[in-house]
């Protein structure tokens, strides 16, 4: 593939992640997303790990090898977690940390690499998804879950999303709104059958409920919809880059922007029963609140 305008060999060069370094990325991944249990603590088995296409066709010829090496790393890394002498071990008990030690949470590790559909990462880019099924507890009244650990390595930055997914019952609850849409796949309807859903053009790094096939106006997480269970009045909250509109009047941002990172400020508006939602004038929602 060709070099961009603005990249030479060297830079390039200096740009490229060494294989060693993507190991060491889905170890540490793993270290992040361990589970403990009563008895015991779960590492996650499942590990994606996104490239630039342009790193992933230069890698592309050793990537068994590289699978293989990262599954002895991850094995290597639990035994030595696992490895402690009996006065940590006390200690650790003391501290309440399970007992019986770490283990993956299905028995075998699953690593695999490819490149980035997106086309957001830069060549250099890192991005690593954990998948973590937790237990049911159902004295608390929980079902089963899955946590989503993603860790994304940007130049010399990283940032760390999770996620925590409960398990859809086979029963499908009743719905609480309706949304419709068009965008350029076509005309679409989504129930709303819970209480926090997010609306974007979604990617690897950004899991959305309503994927929104739109130009980059449309932030990839433009909105979440929340829902107040105990009022049943639900909320708007921007998330997004270009603005969002709720019955033709602006709403506000709902996040503060601080050396490059994202944190939610709490701004929400308020969402009358039927409402017409436009994200950055691209596209618009039909929101119907039901019953």
């Amino acid at each position: 593939m060709g070099l961009t305008r603005t990249d030479t060999p060297s830079q390039l060069q200096n740009s490229r992640r060494p294989a060693r370094g993507v190991i060491a990325a889905v170890v540490e991944n793993m270290r992040r997303n361990l589970e403990p249990l009563r008895y015991s603590t779960l590492a996650p088995s499942r590990y994606t790990v996104y490239l630039h296409p342009r790193e992933h066709a230069r890698l592309e010829g050793i990537i068994p090898i590289l699978q293989e090496q990262t599954l002895r790393a991850l094995a290597e890394e639990l035994d030595r977690l696992n490895r402690r002498s009996p006065v940590r071990r006390l200690f650790g008990r003391l501290a309440g940390e399970a007992g019986d030690g770490i283990c993956s949470a299905s028995g075998d590790w699953q690593v695999e690499f490819l490149p980035d559909p997106d086309g957001d990462m830069k060549e250099g880019d890192l991005l690593v998804d954990s998948e973590l099924v937790l237990p049911a507890r159902p004295d608390l009244g929980v079902g089963e879950r899955t946590r989503r650990i993603t860790t994304i390595h940007a130049g010399q930055r990283t940032t760390v999303r999770d996620q925590t997914v409960s398990r859809t019952s086979a029963s499908r609850p009743a719905p609480l709104a309706r949304i419709t849409y068009r965008d350029e796949s076509g005309d679409h309807a989504f129930e709303v059958v819970k209480d926090s859903i997010t609306v974007g053009r979604g990617g690897i790094a950004f899991p959305v409920d309503v994927r929104i096939a739109a130009s980059p106006d449309v932030s990839r997480e433009h909105v979440r919809i929340r829902r107040d269970p105990a009022s049943g009045a639900f909320f708007l909250i921007d998330l997004s880059s270009l603005g969002t509109t709720l019955n033709g009047r602006h709403v506000p941002r709902g996040f503060d922007e601080s050396d490059g990172a994202k944190r939610e400020n709490g701004a929400e508006t308020a969402l009358p029963d039927a409402a017409r939602i436009g994200l950055a004038d691209m596209v618009f929602l039909e929101f119907h609140k039901v019953g």
